[in-house]
């Protein structure tokens, strides 16, 4: 399994990882940010992305200190100026998120106040990833072609799986 708290992966991964991985390091997003365990985490890294999915980069800020993570990212220079900020609360906590385009690539910044390596982003991509090595490439097309028709990762994993709360009995996984 390749270590997903990096990114060196990418760069021999398919033409949309070695984009991704080209613009990562371009900005130098790991490096500038490193304080904040970046990680990419969704389907890009795992290959189940469709035209339109976005880079989807998690964090862990202490949300007490939200402004210095705010500043931080925008020292970095890889968001714009004018990006708009939302504090949605995700099971009784605070985070951050950030939403933009940059180079053709939709991009969301996701913090929160835990390692990355315990957010379910990461966890659900971890899981994701091992059924997708275990149930093989038509299990994954099929994960595609529902992710085409509308239907977000999770439920698309839980339809094919009989799962009853995707978001949940994934993380046991």
């Amino acid at each position: 399994m390749p270590d997903f708290t990096r990114i060196d992966y990418l760069r021999d991964g398919n033409e949309r990882q070695r984009k991704a991985y080209e613009l990562l390091a371009k900005h130098r997003v790991f490096e500038k940010l490193k304080d904040y365990s970046p990680i990419l985490a969704g389907t890009v890294p795992i290959e189940i992305d469709i035209d339109g999915s976005d880079l989807d980069l998690i964090f862990e800020v202490d949300l007490r200190f939200e402004e210095d993570f705010l500043d931080d990212l925008m020292f970095s220079k890889f968001i714009p100026d004018d990006v708009g900020v939302e504090y949605p609360i995700i099971n009784d906590e605070k985070c951050i998120t950030l939403n933009f385009m940059l180079e053709g690539f939709p991009i969301e910044i996701f913090g929160q106040n835990k390692p990355t390596i315990q957010q379910n982003a990461y966890l659900h991509m971890i899981a994701e990833h091992k059924i997708l090595q275990e149930k093989g490439e038509d299990f994954k097309q099929k994960i595609i072609e529902l992710k085409k028709q509308g239907i977000k990762t999770e439920p698309a994993f839980g339809m094919l799986l009989g799962l009853e709360n995707p978001y949940e009995d994934l993380l046991k996984f």
